[in-house]
């Protein structure tokens, strides 16, 4: 399927937050992720990708909230690329040796995202279904294509990657076919899904300041870091927070907890300092 996403309504100006939501266990993150940049008072579209595997009726409560939904087929890949990006065959080839991605964790799935250079807006900024935004991040949608946060979450020296939970992006049709073009050739296989797609084809790359997208694990990695100050975006990027099965869980009580309140649309607790050891 190559047809562009079908809104569930037309535009209401030319920049959008866009999130993808390709199963029902995402619909948490979303519902917060949708709670939290509602409350920036942002005047940007949100929207809101799935590809059919969600019930109507349980997207409802997004539309509720004001996002546009978006149906969309996955990428119109070969057997080949989706049997290499599959959740057995990039787990085993490339596994996650950091932290643990949940069960409902599905690689392929992650390319849909690319969907957003075929929407009917002129900016958006993409953002991961495992975000909250604490504070206006409009300017984002100033940004050069293609803009992202470093993948920093261990060490300085992963500021040299990029992260693709949060990106600055400009929907193009010729884009998006190049992209096409691009991502399934033979033998193709992407360490890391889309993050490493979009780095190898946006090579130059730039870089927006790292609170714009916090990994999680800076809270236990690299406290020293952590500034409430200046946090605009966290990502929650390998265990989820409604997860139940998070092992992370005492680690990352206090954020899951700021997740939960903007889940469920009520005051915020008070933000604590990050810990010191893991």
């Amino acid at each position: 399927m190559t047809d562009a996403p079908l809104l569930d309504r037309a535009p209401g100006g030319p920049c959008a937050y866009v999130t993808l939501v390709t199963n029902a266990d995402y619909l948490p993150g979303a519902v917060a992720l949708v709670n939290s940049l509602r409350r920036t008072g942002t005047t940007a579209d949100v929207v809101v990708l799935h590809t059919g595997g969600v019930d109507p009726a349980a997207l409802a409560p997004l539309a509720e909230r004001g996002a546009r939904l978006a149906v969309c087929g996955l990428l119109p890949t070969s057997e080949e690329f989706n049997l290499a990006h599959s959740r057995r065959a990039q787990h085993t080839r490339a596994p996650f040796t950091k932290g643990e991605k949940p069960a409902f964790h599905t690689p392929l799935d992650n390319f849909a995202k690319l969907r957003l250079w075929q929407l009917p807006y002129e900016r958006v900024v993409f953002l991961d279904a495992d975000i909250i935004v604490l504070r206006s991040i409009d300017r984002l949608f100033d940004y050069p294509e293609f803009s992202a946060a470093p993948n920093v979450y261990e060490s300085v020296a992963d500021f040299r990657r990029l992260n693709s939970g949060v990106f600055a992006a400009r929907p193009s049709g010729a884009t998006f076919a190049a992209m096409l073009a691009r991502l399934d050739t033979p033998g193709a296989f992407w360490k890391r899904t889309d993050q490493t797609f979009l780095e190898a084809f946006f090579p130059d790359w730039q870089g927006l300041p790292v609170y714009d997208n916090l990994l999680q694990y800076v809270w236990f990695n690299l406290p020293e870091l952590w500034d409430w100050t200046l946090a605009r975006v966290i990502h929650f990027q390998y265990e989820k927070p409604w997860d139940p099965a998070n092992p992370k869980r005492g680690q990352l009580a206090p954020l899951i907890a700021l997740w939960q309140a903007f889940h469920d649309d009520v005051a915020l607790p008070e933000l604590p300092e990050p810990c010191t050891s893991s």
